[in-house]
């Protein structure tokens, strides 16, 4: 269960990040900061690289600090707020 609330708090973190409107005017639009908050896969690795900082004052997931943890966690989450992303949108499931 650990997993599964780790990767929703990675892709809602993300979400917010990427596309919410209350961060519209302070989210960056140009260079590289502006391509990483565009990208909800470069994105979604920040977010669960912070998530994995907060480990330890959390009760929601419990993971053993290490670099391995830190980059599988990563990763983990980088894949899944991309999948997430192109799946689901403000209106829900994406059907073309």
């Amino acid at each position: 269960m650990d997993l599964v609330y780790f990767i929703l708090c990675s892709h809602g973190l993300t979400q917010i990040l990427c596309y919410g409107k209350i961060f519209d005017k302070i989210r960056p639009t140009k260079g590289w900061l502006g391509q990483l908050f565009s990208c909800p896969m470069c994105l979604g690795f920040w977010s669960g690289a912070f998530l994995f900082s907060i480990n330890p004052f959390t009760e929601l997931f419990s993971y053993e600090y290490n670099f391995a943890n830190f980059l599988l966690l990563s990763w983990l989450s980088s894949g899944t707020c991309y999948i997430l992303s192109v799946l689901f949108d403000d209106e829900g499931l994406k059907i073309n």
